[in-house]
């Protein structure tokens, strides 16, 4: 090599070379010892916190499903509720033939009115020594009897009427005006305010979701919009054979304008 050369090739060498110019070799021994490993691992931490979770399918459930069935057996005397009717709390649902309990109840305050008036008379009587303090005492007993005998019978006569429990919609009726009820339910109400959202996430995101995290519910046609829905319920248990974990959340739907059974894309 002449003198030339040689200058040439120490001029080369001695200028720095651009980030392009460096192989992943050149990199990894260019970067100081533990610095690669920390960079990778904030890395993949920070991309794994930061990156949005992929849009989820799911479905709508009704928050509330219920059959309902009457208290006592009978015979429906009418059925005010049909099914799509939306009823409010303490509407009737169901009322039962009731003919045997308002007589009896005819009876009772009857009884109780005598028993009453017998008191009072009684009473007198027992100021003036004319009755033991026994007798007085069977006579208010007696007429005790006849009040509870009394709130017996109302009671029977409100489980004769089925009223909602909550605001809600019949979806089914299985039992006509006429017909006899024993066990079996008579319809099935559906609450729909709030309406839940199920869906089911990778196991990967477990822990990443939590209650009381908001998320986006989009709907297809003809609805097309999007909705805002909290979390209620993170299962604690994954399904092994799918990966999978469920969660639930609460949808408000204050005006029943989104019906229950749509499916749906969800994002948290």
């Amino acid at each position: 090599m002449t003198i030339k050369h040689f200058v040439i090739s120490c001029v080369f060498l001695s200028l720095p070379l651009s980030a392009a110019d460096l192989t992943e070799a050149e990199k990894l021994l260019a970067t100081p010892l533990g610095q690669s490993a920390l960079n990778d691992s904030s890395y993949d931490s920070a991309s794994k916190l930061e990156a949005p979770m992929p849009s989820l399918g799911c479905l709508l459930h009704p928050s509330l499903d219920v059959d309902v069935a009457s208290p006592l057996p009978g015979v429906i005397a009418k059925r005010p509720a049909s099914r799509g009717d939306y009823v409010e709390k303490g509407d009737v649902l169901v009322q039962l033939r009731a003919e045997v309990e308002r007589a009896t109840l005819a009876l009772n305050q009857a009884q109780s009115a005598y028993g009453k008036r017998t008191i009072k008379r009684n009473t007198e009587l027992y100021k003036k020594n004319l009755i033991s303090e026994q007798e007085k005492d069977e006579i208010i007993i007696n007429n005790r009897l006849f009040d509870f005998e009394m709130a017996q019978t109302n009671a029977l006569l409100r489980q004769k009427t089925i009223r909602s429990d909550f605001a809600g919609v019949v979806v089914e009726t299985y039992l006509d005006p006429g017909e006899y009820v024993g066990e079996q339910p008579v319809l099935k109400l559906v609450q729909l305010n709030p309406l839940f959202v199920e869906v089911v996430v990778p196991a990967r995101y477990y822990g990443v979701i939590k209650k009381g995290h908001g998320a986006t519910v989009k709907l297809g046609a003809p609805w097309s919009s999007e909705h805002d829905a909290t979390v209620d319920i993170v299962d604690k248990v994954l399904d092994a054979a799918s990966g999978t974990f469920g969660v639930r959340l609460k949808l408000p739907n204050p005006k029943n304008h989104l019906p229950a059974g749509l499916k749906c894309d969800i994002r948290f």
